[in-house]
């Protein structure tokens, strides 16, 4: 049933994406003792595969509901995706982002039209603005990664992957609020003959680690890291199939986020951000155990403040 979802998600949304390529580098090849494949989401439409559920979403709503608008909570991608999806739809899109977003995250989003409400930078301070926008508007709550219709379309990433690349040992993804691995590791298992689904996550943002070690969904005290599209945490309706179908969570440190950056901006000549990163600096932590496989490296976005690089 959900390999069908898959497909026909794909099928769907596939005239307001993009099938972005997948690009290899012999030089990072030879510094992990790996075959790595790059699907570059950086090149996807608004620039991260957020656009690919965001679309999926807007596109299973009534008339009557596109009318109304949609609105989610977002510090930075989803706000961004949902609001070119809608764009793309003829949907009125409000966005609550919080004050400490950064600011070419905000001007992408005026620039596509949404509407953007500001608030404190708490969940709390979010999710009570945009329940604020449901209630006066009618708009219809779209949740950036807990959402069935999200983590389908998310899916569809790791999905072009494995066509492409069908004999991959492991594809690794960033892990946030879970929507991308979700999504990648129900691909893996309809589109793969034994693809194993690995997350990378900050230790200073680990709750997707310390969720399957205790079995139910944990929070972060801190959030402390460069990766600011991983500072979420994980969902009831994407956690479950992270525990199903995921093999692990490695977690890196900061300057090895900071590394992995540098290579991909240095060797393979793309922009991406630090939360992009981390799934190379994952491999590069553990080098031995990924000796001769084929990696998918999910590059999930390049939306990167240009005023505040780390390097």
């Amino acid at each position: 049933m959900q390999k069908e979802k898959l497909l026909e998600c794909h099928r769907r949304i596939q005239p307001y994406i993009h099938n972005t390529p997948i690009l290899s580098s012999t030089t990072i090849d030879n510094l992990v003792g790996a075959s790595l494949f790059f699907k570059c989401e950086n090149f996807q439409k608004m620039g991260a595969y957020k656009m690919r559920g965001a679309t999926n979403a807007i596109m299973q709503l009534t008339e009557t509901q596109k009318k109304a608008g949609v609105v989610t909570h977002s510090s930075g991608n989803f706000a961004q995706a949902l609001t070119l999806a809608a764009k793309s739809l003829g949907v009125p899109a409000y966005i609550v982002m919080p004050e400490s977003a950064p600011k070419v995250k905000k001007e992408a989003v005026k620039g596509y039209g949404g509407i953007i409400i500001e608030c404190a930078s708490t969940l709390a301070a979010r999710e009570k603005n945009a329940q604020r926008v449901v209630n006066e508007k009618g708009a219809t709550f779209i949740h950036p990664s807990n959402d069935t219709h999200v983590i389908l379309g998310q899916g569809t990433a790791c999905l072009e992957l494995l066509e492409v690349h069908p004999d991959t040992d492991v594809v690794i993804t960033p892990v946030g609020g879970g929507g991308l691995i979700a999504g990648s590791a129900l691909s893996a298992k309809y589109f793969s003959e034994d693809c194993k689904v690995i997350g990378a996550e900050p230790f200073e943002a680990d709750d997707a680690y310390r969720s399957i070690l205790s079995g139910k969904i944990e929070g972060n005290t801190s959030t402390n890291t460069i990766a600011d599209g991983l500072k979420t945490v994980l969902g009831d309706k994407n956690f479950p199939i992270i525990q199903k179908y995921v093999e692990r969570i490695i977690r890196v440190q900061e300057d090895e986020i900071i590394t992995a950056m540098r290579i991909i901006w240095e060797r393979m000549k793309i922009i991406v951000e630090p939360s992009s990163a981390i799934a190379l600096a994952a491999v590069m932590r553990e080098k031995e155990a990924f000796k001769q496989l084929k990696i998918g490296i999910i590059i999930s976005g390049g939306n990167v403040d240009l005023e505040n690089l780390p390097f």
